[in-house]
């Protein structure tokens, strides 16, 4: 697999994208794995890079560039743009204020960003991993939708499902986001990645669940994801995936690339019974 440099140095992390052979079909992975009686075909298995979507420099974000539409007006919808369904405004009214922006720090000056949402009334975070290991593991700090900063406590990390719990103080008055039921989740249902990638905070991009119970490789370790169709970059790693009904799905986490060139439409979260069973463990055991 080619090995690219993520949306500009020092920003971005690295991207894994796929081999292509001859046809423009994703080679077979390392493994050489078989299903019995043959070979999957290349379209039965996930063979695309993943990469973990941390800005690792906060002066980065500014630098991500905006392009504005053609007519000069930043963002200017089409006319023939699909009407966005009420329940969706709803969500997305309902989750921003739940969604915080995560800055991990270390003493070897090494940094990352990334989003992360309140899980319970007493001010837990729920984030992803790998921006607190990019980060060096230093001092972590969360910003809340109105400003506010706060220092935040690592409650506990589980570096094998890329999850970490951060806390933050009461006076911070974060509401929980209500989290969707196990087994919920359908093929084909709208969702709202909500975060804040390249330092936009409070970024809020809409998709399909493209998959349920998907098998993808995040560096050493293989997860199973939701699939979403649902913009996600750099800064969105920890932030929620949320239902028409405001609901957590799953904790936006990481991307497919392709040369490296950034969102290509296809991300990856983590499940909801995942997030849940994790977050219960660590703030059990009193984090």
């Amino acid at each position: 697999m080619a090995v690219q440099s993520g949306l500009g140095e020092p920003r971005g992390p690295w991207f894994i994208s796929p081999e292509l052979g001859p046809d423009g079909r994703p080679r077979p992975d390392e493994s050489g794995s078989a299903r019995a009686g043959g070979a999957r075909r290349w379209h039965h298995r996930l063979l695309v890079g993943l990469a973990l979507v941390a800005i690792s420099s906060v002066s980065g974000a500014a630098a991500g560039g905006l392009v504005a539409s053609q007519d000069g007006a930043p963002g200017a919808a089409s006319a023939s743009a699909a009407p966005v369904p009420a329940e969706l405004v709803t969500a997305a009214e309902q989750t921003v204020p739940g969604v915080v922006s995560v800055l991990a720090a270390g003493a070897d000056g090494a940094s990352a960003t990334g989003s992360g949402f309140a899980v319970d009334d007493q001010q837990h975070i729920i984030t992803n991993d790998h921006i607190l290991a990019k980060g060096g593991s230093g001092s972590v700090t969360v910003e809340l939708p109105d400003g506010r900063r706060f220092d935040a406590e690592v409650a506990g990390r589980e570096p094998r499902s890329d999850l970490a719990v951060l806390r933050v103080p009461s006076s911070a008055g974060l509401a929980a986001l209500p989290l969707a039921k196990p087994g919920t989740t359908r093929v084909g249902e709208p969702v709202l990645a909500v975060g804040s990638p390249l330092g936009l905070a409070g970024t809020v991009t809409a998709g399909i669940v493209s998959a349920v119970d998907r098998q993808v490789r995040l560096g050493d370790n293989r997860h199973t994801a939701v699939q979403t169709d649902a913009s996600i970059n750099p800064g969105n790693s920890g932030g929620p995936l949320v239902n028409a009904r405001g609901e957590v799905v799953g904790v936006n986490t990481a991307i497919a690339t392709i040369d490296g060139n950034g969102s290509i439409g296809i991300g990856f979260a983590i499940p909801i019974e995942q997030v849940q069973q994790t977050a219960d463990t660590i703030i059990g055991k009193g984090g």
